[in-house]
């Protein structure tokens, strides 16, 4: 089996990509804190950041900080190791049980007149007291877990549970050669064989000829203009590793492999997060730190077989050309690099490509990157879906309908008159009457980017009904992996017995992916109901699935999860014993908190779980869950008294949350407020309206108070949403009728 055998092995024969690499940021990700290292002003000077002075000093040999640690007490800590190097750097200190932490406070390295050489805290404007996980000694900030991997070679992390330790290894520090293609050692034997004059197939083709990843096409293809459209396309398909390769680390993803081979199957080692709130706008731009390959995966680009190197050069990790000429290697410039089509002066910023296609996003207060998705600048959308678009990012003082009403003119049958997937994204993530619908025509449409097709299938689940069958069983054999990797995800109680059968054969998947989101969404099926080979399938993807979060043994979202799975598999005593060692590793966690009182209910014991919710109130006074649990969990001793402030609190506090404000509307009802209860669930379906719990409250609560015009209104409505349910219409008839009293 192939071993790392590190870069100085290749330098011999790969020397003028060598000295490439030792100038690029790669070569640069994580160093000893050594003087020619460490671009940080350690001369004694002070930072104050709400009232914490950090102060970086020089020490017999190295560099040091004086700052506030993890008890509060302020103490010196020797740096370590130099993080990054452009636009800023951070640094590590060592820790016990093996730990390396990121300061919070970094160097900014950008030139003074750019506003950089300067110290700033990552944080700005908030006080991350210690003992808060982002503090800088806290576990969002410990390098072992958060950022090694992609800052170093063949990294092993090492972690022993028992003990809470790290013992974390490497090969080398920084990204390396074989960060990207693999360990060396059968291809540094070839080398050496080719040198003594060994026969050329003593070895494979791959140890020969790519180490693992052979990162280069190899379908034998080239680029080639098109005189007509003035774009260049491949004169065959591509076949390359490269996307893969670069993606392991250039991706915001889950790691579900112990270590992932270079170049190897990305789906195999990794899970990508899809186009979820928080992370992507609904139309799929950047919305928090998901790096490249999220993006770059929905651009017509990829689609088109454009790899990264295309763009960037591998090993110095810079662009191939500058300005508008990196675009005119596949684009025109007589055709795109005019004024007609940027509608900008040319030579001004309005005229660069990449500030209309791949506008940026700034993180960690300075680190601005442009977004892969490379797109045509949809203003449009920004009025139909509140997403940002490029021309008035920089056109701040005109409005979105200015922009869109320009584009619109400039280009009267461009983009603008066509459908966009955020269109069904967006609808799926507000619970839109016709989001089943969108969701379902986006998942079938294999024109779209696999990513955007596989988000819309957990916004599927909440609003499904049996129609939604035939979208879920052509993703379950859909020929894109990441598909049927999220196809389980839209399994709901709708589901009919044969779709649910169907996902049974994604157990035996040839993607680990696949088959551990298989075994997570069937975590709880009844094994009495599977073939021999069905049992044996689920129980080898199930292995596969604890595995896979045993990879994050050391954080305690991973015992959440396998405690979450044992319950579903009704194993309370191996549930409660993750909870626990969740508790272990973070006594602050409040979500192990809530779900060992969940725990605590299904077992009778509401006096055990009551101090455990307010034990986690106490550390998180703005949490919504912990407040809607407890306030549950008062309503069920019929203490409305209690339960209804607490109940009204997590409506307030997660506004976006249409359970709780349900929830809290049948607390209200049935500690007789039913006309608060009414008022309370039509605000509600404004903000969702095509919640079903929503509308069945509304019209049931709404007829017992006699408000009947509101209970009609409701049930037309549901029954819209199910047209074949002969219940809503029973209901409907009755209500009508004028008769209130519809049996529920």
């Amino acid at each position: 089996m192939a071993h790392y055998v590190g870069g100085a092995a290749c330098a011999g024969c790969h020397a003028a990509e060598t000295a490439l690499w030792r100038q690029s940021h790669h070569a640069q990700a994580m160093q000893p804190a050594q003087r020619a290292a460490v671009l940080g002003n350690f001369d004694g000077v002070t930072q104050l950041h709400e009232g914490v002075p950090t102060t970086f000093v020089h020490t017999v040999g190295g560099y040091a900080v004086r700052t506030e640690g993890p008890d509060g007490a302020e103490q010196t800590y020797r740096i370590a190791y130099t993080f990054g190097v452009s636009p800023l750097q951070q640094y590590l200190v060592a820790f016990p049980g093996g730990r390396y932490q990121a300061l919070g406070i970094a160097w900014d390295s950008r030139p003074k007149d750019s506003g950089g050489q300067r110290w700033f805290h990552l944080y700005p404007g908030q006080k991350i007291a210690a003992g808060d996980r982002l503090h800088w000694t806290g576990r969002e900030q410990t390098w072992n877990h958060q950022c090694a991997a992609c800052h170093t070679t063949d990294l092993r992390k090492n972690y022993d549970l028992a003990t809470n330790t790290y013992a974390t290894a490497w090969s080398e520090l920084g990204v390396s050669c074989e960060a990207c293609h693999g360990p060396g050692s059968d291809h540094v034997a070839w080398a050496q064989g080719q040198r003594g004059g060994a026969a050329n197939g003593a070895l494979s083709d791959s140890a020969r000829m790519g180490i693992v990843a052979w990162l280069r096409p190899t379908d034998g293809g080239r680029w080639e203009m098109n005189p007509q459209t003035g774009i260049a396309q491949r004169s065959k398909p591509l076949v390359s590793a490269e996307i893969d390769a670069c993606a392991a680390c250039h991706a915001r993803r889950k790691v579900i492999a112990p270590r992932p081979v270079p170049g190897g199957a990305y789906l195999d080692g990794y899970l990508p997060v899809l186009l979820e709130p928080g992370l992507y706008h609904a139309d799929g731009q950047i919305d928090g730190e998901v790096f490249e390959d999220g993006s770059f995966v929905q651009s017509r680009m990829f689609h088109a077989g454009v790899t990264c190197s295309d763009c960037h050069d591998p090993h110095s990790a810079t662009l191939r050309a500058t300005g508008n000429a990196l675009c005119a290697q596949c684009h025109l410039p007589a055709r795109f690099d005019t004024e007609a089509h940027a509608h900008h002066p040319a030579g001004s910023g309005g005229a660069q490509c990449v500030n209309c296609h791949m506008p940026t996003k700034t993180y960690m207060v300075v680190d601005a990157r442009r977004d892969h998705s490379i797109r045509v600048p949809r203003p449009d959308l920004s009025l139909s879906l509140g997403t940002p678009n490029a021309c008035t990012g920089c056109h701040a003082d005109r409005t979105v309908a200015w922009a869109a009403q320009a584009v619109a003119g400039w280009f009267p049958g461009g983009r603008q008159t066509r459908p966009h997937y955020g269109e069904a994204l967006h609808a799926g993530r507000l619970g839109a009457p016709n989001a089943e619908a969108l969701l379902g025509a986006l998942i079938m449409d294999a024109d779209q980017p696999p990513i955007a097709r596989a988000s819309a299938l957990p916004l599927l689940q909440g609003v499904a009904t049996a129609a939604s069958d035939k979208a879920v069983l052509a993703a379950i054999s859909d020929p894109d992996p990441l598909v049927r990797a999220a196809a389980p995800r839209a399994l709901s109680p709708a589901s009919a017995p044969t779709t649910v059968r169907a996902s049974l054969d994604l157990l035996a998947d040839p993607v680990r992916a696949v088959r551990i989101e298989a075994a997570r969404a069937l975590a709880g099926i009844d094994p009495n109901a599977l073939s021999p080979g069905q049992r044996d399938a689920y129980e080898s993807a199930y292995r596969e699935l604890v595995a896979a979060e045993m990879v994050d043994a050391d954080r305690p979202e991973a015992h959440l999860n396998l405690g979450l799975l044992a319950m579903r598999r009704r194993q309370p005593e191996i549930a409660e014993a993750e909870y626990r060692t969740a508790l272990r590793l973070d006594p602050r966690f409040v979500p192990a908190l809530v779900d060992l009182a969940d725990l605590d209910r299904a077992r009778g014991q509401d006096a055990a779980g009551a101090a455990l919710l307010r034990q986690a109130m106490a550390i998180e006074p703005a949490n919504a869950d912990v407040r809607h649990a407890l306030g549950l969990l008062l309503a069920r001793q019929h203490d409305y008294a209690g339960a209804l402030p607490l109940l009204r609190q997590a409506n307030e506090l997660a506004p976006a949350n249409a359970r709780y404000a349900y929830v809290y509307a049948i607390a209200l009802n049935s500690a007789g407020q039913s006309g608060q209860a009414v008022a309370l669930l039509r605000q509600a379906h404004l903000a969702h309206p095509a919640d079903w719990d929503l509308l069945a409250g509304l019209a049931l609560i709404a007829r017992d108070a006699g408000d009947i015009p509101t209970a009609v209104q409701a049930a037309r409505e549901m029954a819209a949403i199910r047209p074949s349910d002969p219940q809503i219409w029973s209901l409907l008839k009755s209500l009508e009728a004028g008769n209130p009293a519809q049996p529920h």
